[in-house]
């Protein structure tokens, strides 16, 4: 019996499904039914592994997302390996963290180029296939810092705003066309990136007092978020940046 989260025959592509969250979220794009290509700088084995379990096509692009140089080739392979692309799950990104009055152009740059800039081109490659089918889904992975201002990380957060601002202007553009434009802000989630943090007792503390629902984020409470996004039962939703946090910004 299908359900509303069905997602049989589809066909995704995820960037920077290597570890954590956006390996998380193609094993469950692959759960719920679709073929999966991922996007990234190394092998992502374990990923491939996972995938393969669930009976669903994988294959694995090498590609440096830090330039649009290889952005159109990604698509067309994708397009090529799994017979199409119906879902774009952007979640490659980097960070760089010094004080503002000392960040540098270089480090502003690295981090505005693959977390905004090749964000937007590889979801501008991928929706002309998905608007001459008239269907398709994208999913953004913006952040808390999409909202708020953060400390020590301008780039970062200049990004991550933009994120949300170039969801809402593709939403306009392309919801009456099939395209469901969307994004996912994760809270504190256990990932590798997060291990420094949660290793730090007392700035673990201070992070699970302000979550009201008193843990860290799994990878998996994220995937879960971009399955929904991605399926017919979010055809209605466009535009919106969802925050999974644990209720940390309603505290």
């Amino acid at each position: 019996m299908t359900t509303p989260f069905d997602l049989t025959g589809r066909r995704a592509l995820v960037t920077g499904a290597n570890t954590g969250i956006g390996q998380a979220i193609a094993v469950a794009l692959a759960g719920a039914g679709a073929d999966v290509a991922v996007a990234g700088r190394s092998e992502p084995a374990e990923t491939r592994t996972l995938v393969e379990a669930t009976g669903r096509k994988f294959v694995s692009i090498k590609a440096d997302l830090s330039s649009t140089a290889p952005v159109e080739e990604v698509v067309a392979t994708t397009v090529a390996e799994l017979g199409g692309i119906d879902i774009l799950v952007n979640n490659a990104g980097i960070i760089r963290r010094a004080d503002s009055v000392e960040f540098s152009e270089a480090d502003w740059d690295a981090v505005m180029d693959t977390n905004l800039k090749t964000l937007f081109f590889l979801t501008q490659a991928a929706a002309k296939h998905m608007l001459a089918q008239g269907r398709g889904k994208v999913v953004n992975i913006a952040s808390l810092l999409s909202f708020q201002g953060g400390i020590r990380v301008p780039s970062y957060t200049a990004a991550k705003h933009g994120v949300s601002g170039i969801t809402k202007i593709l939403a306009n553009e392309w919801a009456a066309k099939g395209v469901n434009v969307n994004a996912i802000a994760p809270g504190y989630i256990e990932t590798n990136n997060t291990e420094a943090l949660r290793a730090d007792a007392d700035r673990s503390k201070a992070i699970l007092d302000r979550i009201p629902a008193g843990r860290w984020g799994d990878p998996k409470d994220i995937a879960g978020t971009a399955v929904f996004l991605a399926s017919p039962a979010a055809d209605y939703i466009h535009g919106v940046t969802l925050p999974v946090d644990g209720g940390w910004l309603a505290r």
